[in-house]
């Protein structure tokens, strides 16, 4: 009787410790970010418990130069709020042409259309579409629908559920008209959906953006607004906006930015990272209101227009998740204004929509150039594929350890850059810090070189399936190395895009 009370008792007391065990588990998990199979960025802290002797570097785009000027008649110096969009093997290009600058919203405001095969060469098609002095013969795909083709602003639907005839989708308009919707199934041909404007409160003076946000399952818009400052001053800003259908929106709420000091905003670029859908990723327009670098002569010499010249721009780089908050990590400039006093004149430097793919190995960004002068073009800026932030190290060697996540897979890929004499290793921890056996740092292969999809491997093998799914830590440690991304895949090298 005494043994079967001691079985009993060893039995509950069993019970208990594998209930506490379960249940410290689920609360692990629980705490874990569900990476999945993501690839994942260094852009921001979301998935950061510490660095040591390892920063965030921003990455500064090459320029590659002008792909493409606005020199048709009906484009011009004042030609501008660009979008970039990959469709296939097929780049197209949207921009407002307007040869003399006018009230916002204006009759000569049109929008005009380019195309390529590569991203770099650029031919204006002649469309048949919009007759211009007589001739049918242009790249207007928008006219005579002032206000929208002030800021005519499209994007390619990834909505699952979207029609065939709304494949392409767009928004356009100004304070006094509102935001109009617009659709098209070929993204040349367009037509608009709702007779009344979509979307009411806002400034919108200037590049309004929308896209299908494949993480939120909506529809998303970062259209331009005011904040006011803590010393009450007024600065152009960004308000976000949500919809399940692209006709009935959300009330627009301020986007935040922490704990930063303000800028105006000119445009934002708001848009779904291509390689890692959860993260947005804005490239946009700082404008400096009054600061000036041109002399009255020098814009004589430039032969700008007399409005243009006493202010100057620049473009930032911000990210956010979701929600109303920005990250501004990096409060520098990501593209400078170039050489030459043409680059520093009013609201020139303003990148337009859109990182897309431009290579093997590399991705594209482009920035209007030259505005308001003659030879006003559109400039195209390359980096490497993910290649905007890294985890850096130096020749010290450091580390970057992930809070705790959780992931879907049978192999880690990373995206990297070493020295001759760097090095990145990474070791796998359980949530308490404490190195998994198998994948410690001992048992981690050094990883040397420059490489765009690399698996990370030790000792016994390179699977990490077995920890699919369990609540772990990555440490990468870094020496002279660039960290630029990494991903979990699931069925070999070949799976990862």
């Amino acid at each position: 009787m005494f043994t079967n009370l001691r079985r009993k008792n060893l039995f509950f007391g069993l019970a208990i410790i594998c209930s506490v065990i379960q249940t410290n588990l689920l609360a692990q998990i629980s705490k874990s970010l569900q990476i999945r199979d993501n690839r994942e960025l260094f852009v921001d802290q979301y998935l950061i418990e510490n660095f040591t002797h390892v920063q965030q570097k921003l990455h500064h785009p090459k320029n590659e130069g002008p792909v493409l000027y606005f020199d048709r008649k009906w484009e011009g110096n004042f030609s501008g709020y660009s979008t970039v969009i990959k469709d296939g093997d097929l780049y197209r290009l949207y921009y407002r042409g307007i040869r003399e600058v006018g009230n916002d919203g204006s009759e000569s405001e049109v929008t005009c259309y380019a195309e390529s095969r590569d991203g770099k060469v650029w031919v204006k098609p002649e469309l048949g579409i919009h007759e211009m002095d007589g001739s049918a013969g242009n790249n207007i795909i928008l006219a005579n629908a002032a206000p929208v083709t002030h800021n005519f602003s499209p994007f390619l639907d990834k909505n699952p559920n979207a029609k065939a005839t709304e494949r392409y989708k767009a928004l356009g308009g100004i304070k006094k008209s509102g935001l109009k919707a617009y659709i098209s199934s070929d993204g040349i041909h367009w037509k608009i959906l709702a007779d009344q404007p979509v979307i009411t409160e806002g400034d919108f003076d200037s590049q309004n953006v929308a896209f299908w946000s494949e993480t939120e399952k909506k529809y998303i818009c970062y259209l331009r607004s005011s904040a006011i400052s803590p010393d009450k001053k007024k600065y152009r800003s960004v308000s976000r906006t949500t919809s399940e259908d692209f006709i009935n929106w959300s009330k627009p709420e301020p986007m935040q930015f922490g704990d930063v000091p303000y800028d105006h905003l000119y445009t934002q670029q708001t848009s779904s990272y291509y390689r890692a859908p959860q993260i947005y990723i804005a490239i946009g327009a700082r404008f400096m209101p009054g600061r000036q670098v041109v002399s009255d002569e020098q814009a004589a010499v430039l032969n700008v227009n007399s409005k243009y010249y006493k202010d100057c721009s620049d473009a930032i780089f911000m990210t956010t998740r979701g929600g109303n908050l920005y990250n501004r990590t990096f409060l520098e400039s990501i593209i400078r204004p170039e050489i030459g006093l043409e680059n520093w004149v009013s609201r020139s430097n303003y990148p337009a929509l859109n990182i897309v793919e431009t290579g093997a190995n590399e991705m594209s960004v482009y920035v209007n150039e030259s505005y308001a002068q003659q030879g006003a073009h559109l400039k195209r800026y390359s980096m490497r594929i993910d290649g905007l932030v890294s985890a850096h190290a130096e020749m010290k060697e450091g580390y970057v350890i992930t809070k705790p996540i959780q992931f879907e897979g049978m192999e880690l890929e990373i995206n990297y850059s070493t020295s001759a004499a760097g090095f990145v290793k990474v070791e796998i921890l359980d949530t308490n810090g404490k190195p998994v056996p198998g994948f410690s740092k001992d048992d981690a292969t050094e990883i040397i070189g420059n490489e765009i999809k690399r698996i990370v491997g030790w000792k016994t093998n390179q699977s990490v399936q077995a920890l699919s799914g369990r609540p772990i830590r990555l440490k990468f440690y870094l020496k002279d190395a660039d960290l630029f991304s990494f991903k979990f895949i699931g069925l070999g090298r070949m799976t990862s895009n």
